[in-house]
């Protein structure tokens, strides 16, 4: 079942990626713009090419604009922000809440904050709803859609690593900044994301231009210990990387030795799994040709985007 009318969606900036993504509906987004472009009202920030279904809204104008739907991303404009913006009415609309994260509290035991049997709670990962206390709250799992330039394919004549993680050195372990570190003193490894420079990384990539900067490497790194599944590293196997990782959370379902790259809970396998890579560029050609399969298969973005149509038109019917 889906809409038969394009739908007017609220709902703030919280990740830019998806949010591009998600814009691939064909529906109408709103986000709102405050005077300062504070996080979350940043509007159509970045260098994304935004389409024209994806509106700013000045904050003094959402209550009085009519939606069929509110989008949550983050719990503080679930919590707080929504009773600050939202009128009354447009509070009893057909709510979903978007979780992008892993809970962070604790593994399992982390009970999701919302607790609504009329709001839905859709997951980006199986893993991330698996590892909810859900509760009472109905969910779905939509995985994630990605699009890449199609003339970007690997080329892999760069005999490094490439590692795509922003505020690693703020985020520690959780990300994996001390893995890097350890494999980067032992494997040529470069870095790219936000305020990667203070780890002595490249700095930050626009996003258009990452699959191609990716594109050169001979493999990508993934050395994240606890989250949900980076797009960057998506995006990567969409073009035809293979992918060294931690064998840990969604990216065991994704990753397949000796099919599309290597994963393992011992780092210094993963250190011995790069190596070879470096050295055998066929090799790293055949992983990542098998990596971009798998990709292409489950996260591209006509599926992401079906998947999409058929909860807003459920939750709106």
């Amino acid at each position: 079942m889906r809409s038969s009318a394009p739908l007017r969606i609220f709902t703030w900036h919280v990740h830019g990626n998806y949010l591009y993504y998600l814009s691939q509906v064909p529906h109408t987004f709103y986000i709102p713009v405050d005077a300062a472009r504070s996080p979350g009202y940043a509007g159509r920030a970045g260098a994304l090419p935004w389409g024209d279904n994806v509106v700013e809204l000045p904050l003094e104008q959402v209550a009085t604009t009519e939606f069929d739907c509110i989008l949550f991303q983050s719990r503080s404009h679930y919590d707080d922000d929504q009773y600050r913006v939202l009128s009354a009415s447009q509070r009893r609309l057909p709510r979903i809440y978007l979780e992008h994260d892993t809970p962070q509290v604790h593994p399992t035991n982390t009970r999701h904050p919302v607790d609504d049997p009329a709001t839905l709670l859709v997951h980006v990962t199986p893993f991330n709803a698996l590892m909810w206390d859900n509760g009472r709250t109905p969910t779905r799992v939509i995985d994630h859609g990605v699009i890449v330039p199609p003339h970007v394919r690997y080329e892999g004549g760069l005999p490094r690593g490439i590692a795509v993680v922003n505020h690693i050195a703020r985020r520690g372990r959780r990300l994996g900044a001390d893995v890097f570190a350890m494999a980067r003193a032992q494997v040529p490894l470069d870095l790219v994301g936000m305020a990667s420079e203070c780890s002595g990384g490249l700095g930050e990539i626009p996003n258009p231009e990452l699959p191609q900067f990716l594109s050169h490497y001979r493999f990508y790194f993934h050395p994240v210990r606890w989250t949900s599944l980076g797009l960057a590293a998506i995006e990567a196997m969409m073009i035809g990387l293979p992918v060294v990782g931690l064998a840990t959370t969604e990216l065991v379902t994704v990753i397949r030795n000796g099919e599309s790259g290597f994963i393992d809970t011992d780092p210094q396998r993963l250190v011995e799994a790069m190596r070879h890579l470096i050295e055998a560029p066929d090799e790293a050609a055949r992983l990542g040709a098998g990596a971009r399969r798998i990709a292409l298969e489950r996260f591209n973005i006509e599926r992401f985007v079906d998947d999409w149509l058929h909860v807003l038109a459920e939750i709106t019917a």
